[in-house]
């Protein structure tokens, strides 16, 4: 495991590893540690994970990690489409349901239902789960336009008094699920998305953020180098007090 780089930005600690699997192999045995270790002081913790491509080494390393009571952890994702085939295999629910939810033996698994009848109901159930399970730890990524879960720019608010919203996604956003595989082309992605919002995920007391590939170096660039602001929603990482970024090379070109 080599890390080429290690620094602090206001809070945030940044490391970058020389490639995705070392990045991801860190990610994922910190994040493991410090489960085991707030296993041992709570009966029950609460997690949320980031369904994408870019978690794949991090849930991979987690997975593998040994001594973690599974049973005493509640399981949160962070964000779904809206009107998306609920067998669609790009459905975040699907993808974490592959990636982690059935390889572990959780407490509980708790999944926004985005094809719900009554969606404004469905979103205020899951802003009142959240409410009634403060999370213990969030693992997250960052998006090519800077997004953190679906907060967008446009849409992103770092004092949302929501947990939980419908959003409109960016078509850079909504691009990105194409250059990861996902969908074919932008016209299959769904336009719409259930969210939790930026406070939701700062409220985490731990915050583990994986972001590999060539394709986030700029948005990597704008979260430590611009201002913390809305305009990059990930800056918001450089004002929580226990917040851990991990890079590869390819997403760290333009800060080396």
């Amino acid at each position: 495991m080599a890390v080429l780089k290690t620094f602090k930005k206001e809070r945030l600690r940044v490391r970058v590893f020389d490639g995705r699997a070392s990045m991801g192999d860190c990610a994922g045995q910190e994040a493991a540690e410090y489960l085991r270790a707030l296993l041992k002081e709570k009966d029950e913790i609460n997690v949320m994970f980031a369904a994408a491509p870019s978690q794949n080494e991090t849930l991979a390393a987690l997975c593998a990690a040994e001594g973690i009571e599974w049973d005493k952890v509640n399981a949160f994702h962070m964000d779904e489409y809206v009107g998306l085939d609920p067998a669609h295999p790009a459905g975040f629910r699907n993808f974490l349901r592959r990636a982690i939810f059935d390889r572990l033996p959780f407490r509980s698994v708790n999944l926004m239902d985005a094809n719900a009848a009554d969606l404004h109901a469905a979103v205020g159930a899951y802003d009142a789960l959240l409410r009634a399970h403060p999370l213990d730890a969030c693992l997250l990524g960052v998006g090519e336009n800077g997004h953190i879960a679906f907060n967008d720019p446009p849409v992103a608010d770092f004092c949302d008094p929501a947990m939980a919203k419908v959003v409109e996604l960016e078509d850079r956003c909504r691009m990105q699920q194409v250059h990861d595989g996902c969908f074919e082309r932008l016209e299959q992605v769904p336009a719409y998305a259930i969210t939790a919002t930026i406070p939701a995920m700062m409220g985490a007391k731990r915050l583990f953020c994986s972001v590999p590939s060539e394709t986030k170096a700029e948005a990597v660039k704008n979260m430590l180098c611009g201002e913390v602001s809305a305009a990059c929603p990930a800056s918001v990482l450089r004002t929580h007090p226990a917040a851990e970024l991990y890079l590869d090379a390819d997403a760290a070109k333009y800060i080396l």
